[in-house]
């Protein structure tokens, strides 16, 4: 027995000798990433998937303004005017889960376009709502749409290079505050001589031309390398080699499938060395099909759940749903709290135009997103996801705290604006950690959920800034984004691992343990 224990372990490091020595040498994805660095091809994926992010934004960011100006056309109740914002929400929630599963199916391409065309036709469209109901309709189906935001960032994602994955992360996250500030001047500009319908028909431009631009973009090649379609993953990764002006790495593409397999072909145990010679074949066949079938069980909402990812899937499902929560709670604070409709405390200036919004606020406080990509930018790679994360959302607490009771116009656009700063902050970096926690096989399922539970933060959100402020009830509005936003930060100080400068790992059983250091 000994005898033959040795000689399997001779004839093991004897065959690996030989493939070292007479076989190419190889490379990863990341390897040939990184070694092709972030050049002209990254640039164009950036400002397509940026467009898309700014269209995302504006559709989110013009809810603080057709709800006061339909009230008035309509003479809508406040929680009619909620529920506009609801249904975006609720339709967001479908439509991240969805639109994750059909991009780890079928392919990312094919997730963000059908989502650009359901955000693009519903939006437009929205614009001629004849009445109340066909507006919510409408406006659930945008949401739908906006449900693959998820499927752009990480299809983006899977282009950087890992060492720097967080400052470029940072920077897509730049188009959302872009298109926050470009809606607030637009709305601005349009809603006092154009009214509410020109605003939706503007604010749908930017999907338009996710659809225009579409022939020109590349499937992710660890997508591709990932359903065994290799020559393809080479034929874009060489692409990107001939548009950044650089070269692969010399060898073979490998994946860490190919590495799995023949790990579990090669290394002998105490089971084979008892097989009888013809059975060795069933043995390395059995070896080679538990890989594939991991990879199956990726495109289920239960592999989530399997014992390898479920403590970091609980706790992202809690810190998106505290950042949705807390984030579109502010912006709609700002909008509730120095509007004249406020009657428990009426501001001391009552405003000129009809649809009830102090424009001027709202603007500034659209400027808050800035500071907060700053900040994001200059921690994220330096002091890692989790410290960045947790000190904004903790600071962000400090922030609302003063608006427990009632503050003067000044002082409580003060306190949003330094609120929303943290919060923006926290929310990118969190958009940056999530995709990097996932495997490639379950990567935009995971975040698809997981920005579905977002969305649920984001349906309820109204009911606290909206009705409970309409109802007088403004700090046990605060108090609840208090103690939601604190239980966030408390989550991200349990997430099991950091990622920053870290490879992006493929399969499921390869995320048993964190993933390795990017050299």
């Amino acid at each position: 027995m000994r005898l033959s224990v040795s000689c399997s372990f001779f004839l093991f490091f004897s065959s690996r000798f030989l493939t070292m020595a007479d076989g190419k040498p190889s490379f990863t994805v990341d390897e040939a990433l990184v070694a092709m660095g972030f050049g002209k091809f990254q640039l164009y994926v950036l400002a397509y998937a940026g467009m898309g992010w700014i269209g995302e934004a504006m559709e989110m960011m013009l809810l603080s303004f057709v709800g006061p100006a339909v009230q008035s056309l309509w003479n809508l109740s406040s929680r009619q005017e909620s529920f506009i914002t609801s249904v975006v929400f609720a339709g967001m929630l479908i439509g991240a889960y969805s639109w994750g599963i059909v991009s780890d199916k079928h392919g990312r391409r094919k997730g963000f376009i059908i989502t650009a065309v359901v955000t693009f036709v519903a939006g437009f469209l929205s614009s001629f709502s004849p009445s109340y109901t066909w507006l919510i309709i409408l406006r659930c189906l945008v949401g739908l749409g906006l449900g693959g935001g998820p499927v752009l960032a990480s299809w983006y994602l899977e282009f950087i290079p890992a060492p720097s994955r967080g400052t470029w992360m940072v920077v897509f996250s730049a188009f959302w505050t872009v298109g926050t500030i470009f809606e607030a001047s637009l709305a601005w500009l349009v809603m006092p001589r154009l009214g509410w319908r020109w605003l939706l028909a503007f604010s749908s431009i930017p999907s338009s031309l996710l659809l225009l631009f579409y022939r020109w973009t590349s499937e992710s090649p660890r997508y591709l390398i990932l359903q065994g379609r290799k020559a393809e993953a080479l034929s874009i990764l060489e692409k990107i080699a001939r548009m950044n002006g650089t070269q692969l790495p010399p060898g073979d593409l490998s994946s860490e499938l190919d590495t799995e397999l023949e790990e579990n072909k090669n290394l002998p145990t105490e089971k084979t060395l008892l097989l009888k010679p013809g059975e060795v074949g069933e043995a390395v066949l059995v070896s080679k099909t538990v890989l594939p079938a991991d990879k199956e069980a990726g495109f289920s909402l239960l592999a989530l759940l399997s014992p390898t990812l479920i403590n970091r899937t609980l706790l992202l499902w809690v810190v998106f749903f505290g950042n949705a929560f807390a984030y579109y709670g502010v912006v709609l604070l700002t909008t509730e709290l120095t509007s004249s409709h406020n009657r428990c405390y009426p501001t001391e200036k009552k405003l000129l135009n009809s649809n009830d919004v102090n424009y001027r606020d709202v603007f500034i406080a659209s400027f808050a997103e800035v500071p907060g990509l700053l900040l994001s930018a200059a921690m994220v790679d330096r002091l890692g996801r989790k410290v960045s994360m947790a000190s904004m959302l903790f600071t962000c607490c400090f922030f609302l705290l003063p608006l427990l009771s009632h503050q003067s116009p000044f002082i409580t656009t003060a306190l949003l604006f330094g609120g929303r700063i943290c919060i923006s902050a926290a929310f990118t970096v969190v958009y940056i950690y999530a995709p990097e926690i996932y495997p490639t096989a379950v990567r935009t399922t995971g975040v698809g959920v997981a920005s579905s539970v977002g969305r649920i933060g984001g349906v309820l959100c109204p009911l606290v800034a909206v009705g409970l402020v309409h109802g007088c009830h403004q700090t046990i509005a605060v108090l609840l984004f208090e103690i939601v936003i604190l239980v966030s930060g408390i989550c991200v100080c349990l997430f099991p691992f950091e990622t920053s400068g870290r490879d992006l790992t493929d399969s499921i059983s390869a995320s048993k343990e964190s993933p390795s250091a990017s050299v």
